[in-house]
């Protein structure tokens, strides 16, 4: 269930893509129902963010290897990096408006960053 706006990751190719910017990942896998309800709003908030923030999926059960290093032990479950690191976790379905605000605070910079978007 991955499109034009949302990439799959797997263990290989997982650290690249999260390594610059801003990456929305879902761990997700095809046999859970919320995770289906999830990835249709990921559609939707790389639609309203229009290439600020790349959206990706992971399946658990093919990159199991990713998954457990960043220790995800319920689905969905969804990280946002920030240059490589792990900055937000949220667990459960997430509405499109969660996940846009989560995103765009991490666009913004902020005064205690020095206003370069860098915490």
């Amino acid at each position: 269930m991955v499109s034009k706006n949302v990439t799959d990751l797997n263990d290989v190719d997982f650290d690249g893509a999260v390594a610059r910017g801003i990456v929305l990942v879902d761990f997700w896998a095809p046999w859970c129902a919320p995770c289906r309800v999830q990835g249709a709003i990921l559609e939707e908030v790389a639609e309203a963010l229009c290439g600020q923030a790349k959206i990706a999926k992971v399946n658990v059960d093919e990159a199991e290897t990713v998954a457990q290093r960043h220790q995800v032990q319920a689905i969905p479950t969804l990280l946002l990096f920030r240059k490589g690191e792990a900055v937000v976790r949220l667990i459960g379905v997430q509405s499109r408006d969660t996940l846009v605000s989560s995103i765009r605070r991490l666009l913004t910079p902020s005064i205690s960053d020095g206003g370069n978007g860098e915490a």
